[in-house]
């Protein structure tokens, strides 16, 4: 079986790497010939651990190959993989058109028998309408389209995308008489044996009820640990007590902590918004889900000004720039949203990243980048944990103290840096959800 994935940013790169490492004749196409370029010197487009020796690896065994000639990437291929990363803007509406018109690029070179499997996050209803378009130009071709929603994680991509608890699939049998399903299962089957056929629209409407889901707990539990910080309770606690609850479990998204940042949460409620602004719905609960997150991204620097009296003039120390670890993807980032916030207020801002190499070109020369860590706190009156990096882990009171000012304030929203510096008296540790 020869399997052609189209869209070759995170998703697709991953998604062609491990198909290829799974034994299957891959072949990653996208229409950006640097991205294609980089990948044939198996350098990714984005840091994943492990991603760029299992790109290295396919190349070698000579499963794996890049192109950016669809006629050649298509015409052969069993099964066609949509992988675009769904575009979306700072409002967090995504340019789903942009993988319409890629998609439909490739109807005139799909071959008869072949299956389009869709897993770029879309609108309920886009496979669908992607299905009765290819059959108005398929001149006697029979293909099969179907959705597997993406389920990646940034820093732990490969590890899902091989060990997945279960693959949920949407199919139309009826309409192409299991061509989908007999191209797409023995693929998926070799990484999971719980595989879940469901009918397209389901799977499509699957993603974003998760999506939207967990940002409704990520937010709920950010809103109870805003009131635990005025009442005197520890938000930990009520953490832990909820997930004793079997009616909530211990799995549960209720941890307070940070902001959900990037764009993946965010599509799906809007999505969720827009369809039901489309049918006329009111959905007052998912309504309140990103102006709530919103107001939770400003926590750094809310705390850091109250507790402070104001940063203007203050050196304060941002550890971790990128978006979540295992990544250097700065874009939707709440470190780098807070950084813009301490400039703007007056604040001297220095940071380090284990991973990011540049700033913004707005922030460059207003926040310094360090190439070490000690650097970055060395003078600091406070630091910020912004993304949870390991090498962070390993920080010290004694080294704090030692490096930064006389009581250095330390903000630490997940509680990351654990107990060790957290009862230390010679320094001011603040997190979300506990009052301090």
């Amino acid at each position: 079986m020869k399997i052609c994935v189209q869209g070759l940013w995170h998703l697709g790169s991953v998604t062609a790497a491990c198909l290829a490492d799974a034994g299957f004749i891959t072949v990653g196409l996208d229409d950006d010939a640097r991205t294609v370029d980089n990948l044939k010197r198996a350098v990714p487009p984005l840091f994943e651990p492990g991603l760029a020796e299992l790109v290295q690896s396919g190349l070698e065994a000579g499963r794996l190959s890049f192109t950016t000639d669809a006629a050649a990437a298509v015409a052969d291929a069993d099964l066609v993989w949509i992988t675009f990363d769904t575009p979306v803007d700072d409002e967090d509406r995504a340019d789903v058109d942009f993988v319409r018109r890629r998609v439909e690029s490739l109807f005139p070179y799909l071959k008869d028998g072949a299956a389009v499997l869709v897993s770029s996050q879309m609108p309920v209803g886009s496979v669908r309408g992607l299905a009765t378009r290819f059959a108005a130009a398929a001149g006697g071709r029979r293909v099969g389209f179907a959705c597997s929603p993406e389920n990646l994680r940034l820093g732990k991509a490969i590890e899902v995308f091989k060990q997945p608890e279960r693959i949920v699939i949407g199919t139309d049998d009826a309409a192409d008489g299991g061509l989908a399903r007999r191209r797409i299962e023995p693929v998926a089957g070799r990484f999971c044996p719980h595989l879940m056929w469901v009918s397209i629209e389901a799977a499509e409407m699957v993603k974003h009820a998760l999506n939207a889901f967990l940002a409704t707990c990520v937010t709920f539990i950010n809103e109870v640990a805003t009131v635990c910080e005025q009442v005197g309770a520890d938000a930990a606690e009520v953490e832990a007590a909820l997930r004793a609850e079997p009616r909530v479990g211990r799995k549960c998204y209720i941890r307070p902590g940070a902001a959900f940042a990037g764009g993946t949460l965010a599509r799906d409620v809007t999505f969720l918004a827009e369809l039901a602004e489309r049918h006329g719905l009111s959905l007052p609960l998912l309504g309140g889900i990103l102006p709530s997150n919103q107001v939770h991204r400003n926590w750094p620097l809310r705390r850091l000004t109250e507790l402070l009296g104001g940063v203007a003039g203050r050196r304060i120390a941002v550890l971790g720039l990128a978006y979540k670890p295992g990544t250097d993807a700065i874009r939707r980032s709440v470190a780098i949203e807070l950084a813009y916030g301490l400039v703007r207020a007056g604040a001297r801002v220095t940071s380090f990243d284990p991973v990011v190499r540049t700033l913004p070109d707005d922030l460059a020369g207003r926040v310094t980048l360090e190439t070490t860590l000690g650097a970055a706190l060395a003078g600091a009156e406070a630091l910020v944990i912004a993304t949870e990096w390991p090498e962070f882990k390993a920080l010290t009171a004694d080294q704090l103290v030692g490096t930064m000012t006389v009581s250095p304030l330390v903000l630490d929203q997940n509680r990351f840096l654990g107990p060790a510096v957290a009862g230390d008296p010679r320094l001011r540790y603040v997190t979300i959800g506990k009052p301090g």
